[in-house]
């Protein structure tokens, strides 16, 4: 990566930038200029113009449909101008467009309204008797209408009568019982209020700005004949918006033609400083793309410019964007380490080692020749709705099927295919022994990319002491040699141990210099630290062993489905293998995904992968992106 720094002459700056969006090559850098001379912001009113434009476009783009996103078929410089004209056009148009907008909202409101006076019908559908009698109370009696639970109604009457009031159990739903209270008004109407919320009385609401005269199935004959008014009012305005869309369809898309060529001066506004009619913009540039840049601007600019590019600078290393990987077969698993972080510029990108082992795991923990088909076969029918990740099912299945020959499995049978290699369950020691080790190799090479990734921002007490380190290392290969003697049935050994107390000593040195604290509380940090490295490194070696113990369940319950399966006549067998093998896709297939996913993020990346770097995202032109119609 190189940092570009270009000066140019003002007046050439749209220029500039639109020959900067076409290499798709120039990452902005936001930072003020060094030389404090250039100190001014060229290009406010511009953008401020921009700005006004593309809300009215956004606004517009809430009602009307385009036919779809617009072409760019010459680039052309959008001059103060033309983006004023633009700006004035969308003003119009959206002053039109607003009172479609006003008028669909007054449906909507309508509508709601209504909908809101028929769920409260709902509950006083089985009282003949018409609600204004019921909202109005009159000058001797009081109404009381609501819900109480079933259980409470006999008590609740009889507590009412004590009031001088009755009690009407007009509907049961449930649990709840919907009840009217009448009764004389007078002095005990706050002894009846007490009553009512000891036997959890919960009012309802009565309709309001409905026919004083009308019962509830009268209101809903006229709340539906209001509502099929609403609708052809709404019909009505879609067609008028549609009209209007087609007289104003190619102004609107030309307007958004001239949004697109200005963007990119505007995206590139922050990063510009000038003074009189010289103007400089710096950014990052991948090295690779230096000589295209520079042959672009003497192809578009007009007027002298010059373009210095050089390293970043120690200090700057934290700044300079990290370029996503491209290759297409690595964009899924790229996405999936995105979620964990994007790589510091410098570290090196775990998506190729990631996608590799992940596959690895996935395979081996789910191996299976004709599950694995099913789970490549649905990635490949969904790929629309799955999107980049199509290709990731796809992988994930072949690799399932390339360890299910291996294993000899499919379907969980593992006596119609013979095995390549050796099936897990019957050989279960060889899986363990083997999942320890590919445990080992995955935590050396990942302490091998922290050293390299700490040494490469010149990091180097980092990369000797810090943790998973060199010395780190070091006591990791000692632990594993000793404990490769203890397999074989020798003692643990005098080198690998001397080399154990070495490390650790270091460790525990390096530790106790970098504190600042009293002795005492010194001592007891450093043997937490020595404490947790020891528990640390055997701990996540043995977590590798669910790499075995996965593959094994996995037969294990393939084995389960099938005797299942034997136990049935040959319907039921068919129809017991089908539910077995979707029941182990569907739940031990999302629980293997689970697991290598940890095994990826905890006992990977957080050894190496600090996470905290930003993505390479360069000036481009941004096709137009389709607008929707109201109501779509």
């Amino acid at each position: 990566m190189k940092h570009a720094r270009l000066l140019v002459m003002t007046d050439d700056l749209p220029q500039a930038s639109l020959a900067l969006a076409q290499t798709e090559s120039f990452h902005p850098d936001p930072r003020p200029p060094e030389a404090q001379a250039l100190s001014e912001a060229p290009g406010r009113g511009y953008r401020e113009l921009y700005q006004q434009a593309r809300s009215r476009l956004d606004k517009i783009a809430r009602l009307v449909e385009l036919e779809g996103p617009p072409d760019l078929p010459t680039l052309r410089v959008v001059d103060h101008a033309e983006l004023a004209a633009t700006n004035q056009e969308l003003a119009t148009r959206w002053e039109e467009a607003s009172r479609f907008e006003e008028g669909f909202r007054r449906i909507d409101d309508a509508e709601r309204f209504i909908r809101d006076q028929a769920a409260a019908l709902a509950n006083f559908a089985d009282l003949k008797i018409d609600l204004g009698t019921l909202r109005n109370k009159t000058r001797f009696l009081d109404f009381y209408v609501g819900i109480v639970p079933r259980e409470n109604v006999s008590r609740l009457e009889g507590a009412v009568r004590l009031a001088d009031h009755l009690l009407f159990n007009y509907l049961q739903r449930g649990d709840s019982a919907h009840v009217i209270i009448v009764g004389p008004r007078g002095e005990q109407e706050a002894q009846l209020q007490s009553v009512l919320a000891s036997a959890a009385f919960q009012a309802l609401p009565i309709p309001q700005g409905l026919d004083e005269d009308a019962d509830p199935a009268h209101q809903r004959e006229r709340l539906a004949q209001r509502q099929a008014e609403l609708e052809q009012q709404r019909q009505t305005l879609t067609e008028t918006l549609a009209d209007w869309r087609h007289t104003h369809q190619d102004a609107l898309l030309e307007a958004q033609r001239t949004l697109l060529l200005a963007e990119p001066f505007v995206t590139l506004d922050p990063s510009i400083r000038s003074t009189g009619h010289l103007a400089v913009l710096a950014g990052w540039v991948p090295a690779r793309a230096v000589v295209a840049l520079q042959q672009r601007l003497q192809d578009s600019l007009s007027l002298p410019f010059q373009l210095d590019c050089r390293d970043p600078r120690p200090d700057e290393r934290p700044l300079v964007p990290s370029v996503p990987v491209r290759a297409r077969l690595l964009q899924p698993f790229a996405l999936l380490v995105k979620q964990y972080g994007i790589p510091q510029y410098g570290e090196v990108d775990p998506t190729p080692l990631f996608a590799l082992t992940f596959l690895f795991m996935f395979g081996s923990m789910f191996g299976d020749l004709g599950q694995g088909a099913v789970i490549a076969l649905l990635a490949w029918a969904f790929r629309r709705r799955l999107g980049r990740f199509w290709l990731f099912g796809i992988l994930a299945g072949l690799s399932s099927m390339l360890f299910g020959l291996l294993y000899g499995s499919l379907f969980g049978y593992e006596e119609i295919l013979p095995a390549l290699w050796k099936s897990p369950i019957h050989h279960p020691i060889l899986m363990l022994k083997l999942a320890l080790g590919y445990g080992v190799l995955f935590l050396v090479t990942a302490c091998l990319l922290a050293i390299y990734n700490r040494l490469a921002v010149k990091n180097v007490a980092g990369a000797l002491f810090g943790h998973h380190g060199a010395i780190n290392l070091l006591f990791y290969l000692a632990l594993v040699w000793g404990g490769l003697n203890l397999a074989r049935g020798d003692d643990f050994g005098a080198a690998p141990l001397a080399l154990v107390l070495a490390t650790l000593g270091a460790l525990a040195g390096y530790a106790w210099r970098q504190l600042q604290a009293p002795v005492g509380e010194k001592v007891l940090v450093v043997f937490i630290e020595t404490l947790e490295t020891i528990i640390g490194y055997i701990s996540n070696t043995l977590s590798f062993l669910r790499v075995a113990a996965f593959s094994l369940n996995h037969a294990a319950l393939s084995i389960a489905v099938l005797t299942l399966a034997n136990m049935m006549g040959t319907t039921g067998h068919v129809i017991t293998v089908i539910l077995g093998n979707v029941f182990v896709l569907v739940l031990e297939g999302g629980i293997v995904m689970i697991q290598v996913m940890r095994l990826q993020y905890y006992e990977g990346f957080s050894r190496y992968f600090s996470g905290d770097g930003h993505e390479f995202t360069p000036l481009r032109l941004r096709r137009g992106v389709r607008l929707t119609t109201h109501g779509t």
